[in-house]
């Protein structure tokens, strides 16, 4: 049985179009397996804390087995969420692209989940580190909105795009390296050619809830 994990990073409710987008895909893909195991993240509207000092110490602890229990408190959420996503062979991120990156909420997501001797390894060979993912046989997708034209690839503004590229990074770091990338753009553009863009994008979500 197919699990997915869908992670929602905008702040907005009703009103986001990477969520609104993020859910038609949801509810094709549903149909299609409707057996299936869903479940939602949320880290747009509900607070993932951003890695702090208590973090890194009970994160880098020499003997983790050994964690003192206030360290095993401050691994806690961070814990959970690596164990979403071992748990689900499918993830699923919607995100909106905030000043050429992603929404804070999605950041701090990133590094909860990118975890030394969980979600990937590190090993000196020679001195030079050498770093192992752990994450094997999952796929992801990204859903994404823009409020301005030309940042997907071969875009004249490709360089200015710090969201879905970082995304890409940061997944294949720890093993996740089959990611599909689909994005609306022109949020900030004419009414009617965003809902073009909308309209395109719709389409090749309800394409991919066939074979994702």
């Amino acid at each position: 049985m197919s699990k997915i994990l869908a992670i929602h990073a905008s702040p907005r409710g009703d009103r986001s179009h990477s969520r609104r987008l993020a859910e038609h895909f949801l509810s094709a893909w549903q149909v299609r397996h409707p057996q299936a195991q869903l479940t939602r993240r949320e880290v747009g509207r509900a607070l993932i804390p951003a890695v702090n000092e208590a973090f890194v110490a009970a994160a880098f602890y020499p003997e983790p087995e050994a964690r003192p229990l206030s360290m095993q408190a401050d691994l806690a959420l961070s814990d959970q969420l690596v164990g979403e996503l071992f748990e689900h062979d499918l993830l699923l991120i919607s995100t909106p692209m905030y000043n050429f990156s992603v929404p804070s909420g999605l950041k701090a997501w990133v590094d909860q989940i990118v975890r030394l001797g969980l979600t990937f390894d590190h090993t000196l060979d020679n001195g030079v580190a050498q770093y192992t993912p752990l994450l094997q046989g999952k796929k992801a997708l990204i859903v994404t909105s823009r409020g301005g034209f030309g940042f997907g690839p071969g875009g004249e503004l490709e360089a200015l795009n710090h969201a879905d590229p970082w995304l890409r990074t940061a997944l294949g770091f720890i093993g996740i390296n089959d990611v599909t990338v689909v994005a609306a753009e022109g949020e900030e553009s004419a009414e009617r050619t965003f809902a073009v863009s909308v309209a395109e994008t719709e389409q090749r979500l309800l394409d991919l809830a066939r074979v994702f």
